[in-house]
């Protein structure tokens, strides 16, 4: 499910799924930053830049070149600010297509499941223009980077089944 709401001119996303994991085997598959290509629409042409190890650590910076919107070339860097395993991580921009990009991971294991929630607070740049630009391409955009990630989760840990 993904809601969004607005306040004080920043946007939340808030995405949840559940994977048919534990939750030590979710934390170990999510908090590898390398496997964020893997569950990430081509069309972003998703490309990490940096040297990524296995795990993630506070202060941890990550570079990626994307395409976030209109094909158009990109880089990001994110700064892991907080973690506690196997229960959530942050991951916040420092430069990138947004003028303010905060995502909070949560892990929550259920019945042998781990439920997961992303809440997202994000600042759109260019003023009017960037706000004006939400419902037609941001908010899209966003809504396919995240059920396609919902498809791929549901292929990787059998959620059919």
């Amino acid at each position: 499910m993904i809601k969004f709401s607005k306040h004080s001119g920043i946007y939340t996303l808030k995405a949840t799924s559940t994977v048919n994991i534990p939750i030590k085997e979710a934390w170990n598959y999510f908090s590898n930053p390398s496997n964020l290509s893997k569950i990430t629409p081509s069309s972003m042409g998703f490309l990490t830049t940096s040297e990524l190890s296995n795990s993630m650590h506070a202060g941890q910076i990550i570079s990626y070149v994307v395409k976030p919107i209109l094909g158009i070339k990109t880089n990001w860097v994110t700064e892991i600010t907080h973690v506690k395993a196997p229960n959530y991580f942050v991951d916040e921009q420092r430069f990138g297509p947004y003028a303010m990009w905060h995502h909070e991971h949560h892990f929550t294991e259920q019945n042998g499941q781990t439920l997961m929630v992303d809440k997202i607070s994000f600042k759109i740049p260019f003023g009017v223009l960037g706000q004006l630009s939400f419902p037609f391409i941001v908010k899209p955009q966003l809504k396919k980077i995240f059920n396609y990630r919902q498809t791929k989760l549901n292929e990787l840990f059998n959620l059919n089944k």
